[in-house]
């Protein structure tokens, strides 16, 4: 066999090596078991022992990442400064060495003791730096062995480790930008979830009342355990704000929060949404999905205006709920999960499950601690609070200096708000904007133009006034609060009715005793104010 046969052989072994060494390089994104396929590859293919990958650390050191035919304790004596031994020169000085035969040379440190120097076969050394860019980050070094009679071709060694050197410095390169990526992502997922602990402690959430601060007591006395939540309470007093502290007071503040709005889905799309389908389960279903149940393994479900789900739908949740476990849409694999489940309705269960809309065996299921939030009228010494807080991020959002003058302020405290803080806040901000000056006044209220909302709402729905069906409960048959302030009544005497039953009662004075006089004041129906007197016990005077 001559020359030029050899030489072509060995090319066709190193094309194929290299190609296998891209290959692995490329496979995966864990370093340690790619390098160390890789130096199996040298070791099979090219026939080069004893293959060893050294990294710069954080201090400055050569240490060994990965070795072949080394064990564990030799992998940690190959520790090497700058310029120290023959690996430390080829990192300082950037450049490949051969030593032809290690016995020989005083600067081979054979610091591992993997190495027997016993003189029966030569040893050679052949060393390459790994680069990034002009950056030597490492050391790849191998060992031939061969006989005294033998011949190496050293040039052509060096040439192929170079080449190997280059792809694992892409490689590493790559893998410091993904692992920089994932650190940076991990930090920023960390101030985030920071941010939003900080965001929902309950020291966040506003509420000096007493009322509020016994909804706090009992938050911070269920949010350590595994027990399902039930809030209840009006729409629009907070009940995902306390869910959310629930979660970040609780031990799976580090798992995901998952909101479902239940009353905004139909069944069939309720369903895919928790519980997820697989893939061709229905028209349009192109691909497989996870549902809110899976996506919540390990933190918490949030079932918003769990009222509103549908007697069917009622008993499939049921069985997740008791057994913790359910099917894709489609599929037949049981899935099991680990959720805890918080559920908030505004409706009244109890009356459900008499009238037979809602099931017993799933409100026993989800009732284990009910939490009750007031009304923003059962608690108006927050009200001032919440206004300046949303004053407040008003003026942040839109680079103003709004302040409210002591009598609107007042005026908005004796306000009714029957659509609670989600309708104060609408309302700040909706006067905030259209103020002219600097400072909210009584006249820039909407209400003192006949243009409230709520009212204007509550006047609508009473003009229509359509037959009511057997099982829905209409306004007038629930219980009234009167939209309207006091100076409405009598502005000379505004500050002296401070609670509903003397405003009514003092609509009846003016009105002479006459209810739908009365009523009409009020922007009532004959219906409501009738209730209302029934109510507040207000006995009809008779002229």
């Amino acid at each position: 066999m001559n020359m030029g046969t050899v030489l072509t052989q060995r090319h066709k072994i190193e094309l194929v090596t290299i190609y296998e060494i891209s290959k692995i390089l490329n496979s995966s994104l864990d370093l340690q078991r790619t390098v160390r396929q890789v130096l199996s590859i040298l070791s099979s293919h090219m026939d080069m022992r004893r293959g060893m990958i050294s990294l710069v650390q954080p201090s400055g050191e050569l240490h060994v990442f990965e070795a072949s035919e080394l064990s564990e304790a030799e992998k940690l004596r190959g520790r090497f400064r700058p310029g120290e031994g023959v690996v430390g020169r080829i990192l300082q000085n950037g450049m490949p060495i051969v030593i032809p035969d290690v016995a020989q040379e005083p600067f081979f440190l054979n610091r591992t003791g993997a190495r027997s120097l016993d003189g029966v076969s030569r040893i050679a050394f052949l060393g390459v730096p790994i680069k990034v860019g002009r950056e030597a980050i490492g050391v790849l070094s191998i060992d031939r062995e061969y006989g005294r009679q033998s011949e190496v071709n050293f040039e052509a060694d060096l040439r192929f480790l170079t080449m190997v050197a280059n792809l694992f410095g892409q490689a590493a390169r790559l893998y410091q930008s993904v692992i920089s990526e994932r650190e940076a992502l991990l930090m920023q997922q960390r101030h985030m979830r920071r941010a939003l602990q900080d965001k929902y402690r309950l020291d966040n959430v506003i509420g000096r009342s007493k009322c509020m601060q016994e909804v706090f007591a009992e938050v911070h006395q269920a949010a350590p355990s595994k027990a399902t939540v039930l809030l209840r309470g009006e729409s629009g007093t907070g009940k995902e704000v306390i869910a959310r502290a629930i979660h970040y007071l609780s031990p799976r503040r580090d798992g995901p929060f998952i909101k479902v709005n239940c009353a905004a889905l139909t069944e069939t799309l309720l369903e895919s949404e928790l519980f997820g389908h697989e893939k061709g389960a229905f028209t349009g279903a192109t691909q497989e999905r996870k549902g809110r149940f899976e996506l919540a393994h390990g933190g918490t479900l949030f079932l918003d205006e769990l009222g509103e789900i549908s007697p069917g739908f009622q008993t499939k949740l049921l069985r997740v709920l008791q057994e913790r476990e359910f099917e894709r849409v489609g599929g037949n694999r049981t899935i099991k999960v680990d959720v805890r489940l918080i559920a908030a309705t505004n409706r009244n269960l109890e009356a459900d499950v008499a009238k037979g809309l809602f099931r017993a065996d799933l409100y026993y299921r989800i009732n284990v601690i009910s939490i009750f939030l007031p009304p923003l009228r059962e608690r108006r010494e927050d009200i001032p609070l919440l206004i300046e807080h949303f004053l407040d991020r008003f003026n942040r959002d839109n680079d103003r200096a709004l302040r409210i003058a002591p009598a609107a302020l007042e005026a908005m405290v004796r306000c009714n708000w029957p659509g609670n803080v989600r309708e104060l806040e609408n309302c700040v901000e909706r006067v905030a904007t259209m103020a002219r000056g600097e400072r909210i006044e009584l006249d820039d209220l909407p209400c003192r133009h006949d243009r409230c909302l709520s009212r204007m709402l509550q006047r609508n729905f009473a003009g229509r006034m359509p037959e009511k069906p057997a099982a829905q409960a209409w306004p007038e048959d629930l219980p009234v609060e009167l939209p309207i302030a006091p100076a409405e009544l009598e502005p000379d005497s505004a500050a002296a009715l401070p609670g509903e039953r003397e405003r009514l009662l003092r609509a009846m004075e003016q009105c002479g005793w006459v209810q739908a006089k009365a009523a009409r004041m009020l922007n009532l129906t004959p219906r409501q104010i009738g209730y209302a007197l029934r109510k507040y016990g207000i006995p009809i005077k008779r002229l």
